[in-house]
């Protein structure tokens, strides 16, 4: 598919998920040359399906990427598997340089490169991500509805995590693993929800039978639990920006960084929009999608704008040109006949 690549589009997307398919079929739809370049390494791999996407409801992750790529493809817009090396300012827009050497331009990019899960060094964790390990009460809270859950504290949304959790069973322990100790505010909420505060550093998770059957702690105790919720810091896909100026920053939650964006998706650097997690760290699926296809006709918008400006401009100097033809060849006529 790489050989079919054009050396120049209207958009390309970075990134092939729910966001960056979805702005690229708005774009499509629009009739703009528009290239999605995917690395193929979707954060919700692990999931056995989507939830909350209305009309797609449990969908595997895979089926619903194949049918956006087949939809974007419908519309005249090219997909392709690869990995974007650099971006670099032209004076049309930008230089898009893929990994395997290949450089293609573009005029407007869309940045839907997702995000990447950092999970401590903690046996089991990582295996177990996507499946009785989660992060998201409305991604995975109902498949593990009345089990025994256990949330991991890792970072400032802890508590939070837990009292959603907390919505979808009676039997939710609180691990405070390496925190120094909950504020007193915090420690009220749990209590006050039937939470138990579980010290100690989490050491392993174990596991029997491929199902989650506890968590060791560094005492050595085991602590009975048929799912873990663990909050990761989120890391967003974007390294590849810096040669435009374009930086990952802190978000707000303390969850992790993210690419800021306004609410259409427009970030900082003039030309590039943001869709999906790479901004939004809470975006599900759906909300993903919306984003993309919000951006993408901005996107187009822009354009149309730019395009419309260059028109006006060129038919002024249409103008001028045919006024000084005329003021050349004098009022009462033409010289070429010496009238």
């Amino acid at each position: 598919m790489i050989d079919q690549v054009k050396d120049g589009y209207d958009v390309v997307v970075a990134g092939g998920g729910a966001a960056g398919l979805s702005g690229a079929l708005m774009l499509a739809r629009s009739r703009r040359s528009v290239l999605v370049i995917d690395a193929g390494a979707p954060r919700n791999a692990p999931a056995e399906g989507v939830h909350g996407l209305l009309g797609r409801e449990g969908v595997s992750p895979a089926e619903l990427l194949e049918r956006g790529r087949a939809e974007v493809r419908g519309y005249g817009g090219h997909v392709v598997t690869g990995e974007i090396a650099d971006v670099t300012r032209e004076d049309e827009g930008f230089a898009v340089s893929l990994a395997g050497g290949r450089t293609v331009r573009a005029r407007r990019l869309l940045v839907a490169t997702g995000l990447v899960d950092e999970l401590p060094d903690i046996p089991g964790l990582r295996e177990r991500w996507g499946r009785d390990v989660v992060h998201c009460p409305y991604c995975h809270g109902w498949e593990i509805r009345d089990q025994a859950i256990g949330v991991l504290a890792l970072g400032p949304m802890a508590v939070h995590q837990a009292l959603l959790f907390r919505q979808l069973s009676d039997d939710v322990v609180f691990f405070a693993h390496t925190a120094a100790g909950l504020p007193a505010e915090d420690a009220e909420r749990l209590a006050a929800r039937g939470i138990p505060v579980i010290e100690g550093e989490v050491t392993a998770l174990e596991v029997a039978g491929d199902r989650l059957t506890g968590v060791r702690l560094s005492d050595g105790r085991v602590i009975p639990r048929q799912a873990v919720a663990a909050g990761a810091r989120m890391r967003p896909r974007a390294g590849f920006l810096a040669g435009i100026g374009l930086s990952p920053a802190e978000h707000p939650s303390g969850a992790g960084e993210h690419i800021p964006a306004d609410a259409a998706g427009r970030t900082a650097v003039p030309g590039v929009w943001a869709a999906g997690n790479v901004t939004d760290l809470s975006a599900q699926v759906g909300a993903s999608a919306a984003a993309g296809a919000l951006a993408g006709a901005h996107i187009n918008a822009d354009l149309i704008a730019e395009e419309t400006a260059r028109a006006v401009a060129a038919r002024r100097d249409g103008f001028s040109a045919e006024s000084e033809a005329l003021v050349g060849r004098g009022a009462g006529g033409d010289r070429r006949h010496g009238l």
